[in-house]
């Protein structure tokens, strides 16, 4: 138990733990941001195509009518929400997207400082008979037995 709490203190100073809230704070923050967008300028210009209320009560199936019950509370409808599903897929794909678009920028920008690295000087040749892998420096093949040429 002592080194697992060791370990866990480790991690937790090492950043991790701090990293991973900020992004979880940042996330949140992001999705009510993009679901705003899709409820308050998606979901208005797809209520512009003739028939569409708005996604959410535009599409969906009634399975019980509002009524009001025996003591006079109204009971709600009860429906199958095609369109709330809908706003919501259309609201990942954007997240998805900007997601997307943020990572590749930053992996752009991680390459951005890095030199390419020049390849290794090789360490084999090619055998001129049997066309086999040996060292650079070997005089006699070992799969054929050849000597080989000097270069």
């Amino acid at each position: 138990m002592k080194k697992f709490m060791q370990e866990f203190k480790e991690f937790a100073v090492k950043g991790n733990m701090i990293d991973m809230a900020i992004g979880v704070i940042i996330g949140g923050a992001f999705t009510a941001l993009v679901t705003a967008f899709t409820g308050n300028i998606v979901n208005p210009l797809l209520a512009l195509i003739p028939g569409v209320d708005s996604l959410d009560n535009s599409l969906k199936i009634v399975l019980k009518e509002a009524t009001v019950n025996a003591a006079g509370e109204p009971v709600e409808e009860v429906a199958i929400k095609f369109g709330a599903f809908i706003a919501a897929i259309i609201t990942f794909l954007i997240l998805a997207l900007i997601v997307f678009f943020i990572v590749k920028g930053i992996n752009k920008m991680r390459s951005m400082g890095k030199e390419e690295e020049a390849p290794a000087a090789p360490t084999t040749k090619i055998c001129p008979f049997c066309k086999s892998e040996i060292p650079l420096d070997a005089v006699r093949c070992p799969h054929c037995t050849s000597e080989l040429p000097k270069e």
